[in-house]
């Protein structure tokens, strides 16, 4: 394992157990065999439709949820298998920022409460506790005035504020960060997108960056993860990613990234069209999990599983149109 590497995951898996008659049960395969790393520093993007396993990747790595299989390093130790003790610094040193601000926030917490909340149950030591809290809510963009205030009384953008507030709280090296920006006006986005990169570069944070927004990934991220139905299948460079792009449904998902000037022609625009809808994830295609909707489905597609090879430098696919031999 690299020095370099904070969070590895190997062959990861998180199913959900659903009955769909009396006498049976199936899963949905939320994640299912991920295998990634994630390096001190950087912003690792996770993109992909809507049920792709993307928030579920997120909250399983911090444990969050329990993983059905596999193993997540953090800083070399396998948290799967952490006692106790272990496993509360561990909480301490990631955080999660969710999608969702109002819902995230106890509405029967003033914002003080809220961030001393972390430190309190960790025990740990931040001198005069409202001087502390007024010095996070102000690298957050907030004053005093709003220390004793509740959730109910701020808008959607000064919430997620207090959220990241809150995760800061703990002075944690990282932070998975589930759509932070798409419950908020455009305006609003950017200031929070500007504000997580200042953050980042203050406090030496890694970030796990998750979104359905392309663009916003791409802003953010320094590398960048397509997962679909519970799958990576491709993993290259924020650049990289959107010059080139390898597997199929990752030009698709570029293809469709509108423009906002219409007189203007898209000279690289990728003419791929995406077939029909998702399939069920209780019940995923053999082979290539894509191959349904896929226009350069082979027949080999239809019953084997493509292999994660790396294609070029730093560039990771799941595709028969790049395996050798």
């Amino acid at each position: 394992m690299r020095d370099s590497t904070l969070i590895k995951t190997v062959h990861l898996k998180k199913y959900f157990p659903v009955r769909r008659f009396i006498f049976s049960k199936d899963y949905v395969k939320a994640v299912d065999d991920v295998t990634f790393e994630i390096f001190k520093g950087e912003t690792f993007g996770v993109v992909g439709e809507s049920g792709s396993g993307k928030t579920t990747l997120g909250r399983t790595i911090l444990k969050l949820i329990e993983p059905t299989d596999g193993s997540i390093f953090f800083e070399g130790k396998d948290i799967t298998k952490m006692d106790k003790k272990e496993l509360m610094e561990f909480r301490r040193k990631s955080q999660m920022v969710f999608q969702d601000p109002y819902s995230s926030l106890n509405p029967r917490m003033t914002i003080f409460n809220i961030i001393m909340e972390g430190p309190i149950t960790h025990k740990m030591k931040v001198g005069n506790p409202e001087d502390f809290v007024v010095s996070l809510l102000e690298k957050v963009g907030l004053k005093r005035e709003h220390l004793h205030r509740y959730p109910h009384e701020f808008s959607g953008g000064q919430r997620q504020r207090i959220a990241i507030a809150r995760a800061l709280a703990l002075n944690p090296e990282f932070i998975v960060l589930d759509e932070p920006t798409s419950a908020l006006d455009v305006s609003v986005q950017a200031q929070i997108l500007e504000m997580l990169k200042d953050l980042q570069r203050e406090f030496n944070l890694t970030y796990m960056f998750i979104s359905h927004d392309l663009s916003v990934v791409k802003y953010m991220s320094n590398r960048i993860a397509v997962m679909y139905l519970g799958k990576i299948v491709e993993i290259a460079g924020s650049d990289e990613l959107f010059e080139k792009p390898l597997h199929p449904y990752t030009r698709v998902l570029l293809s469709a990234i509108p423009i906002p000037d219409p007189e203007i022609a898209r000279t690289k625009k990728l003419k791929e069209e995406i077939i029909g809808e998702p399939p069920s994830p209780i019940n995923p295609p053999p082979g290539c999990r894509f191959h349904t909707r896929c226009p350069y489905a082979m027949p080999i597609c239809k019953y084997k599983e493509p292999p994660f090879l790396e294609a070029e430098p730093n560039h990771w696919v799941a595709c028969w149109l790049y395996t050798k031999g």
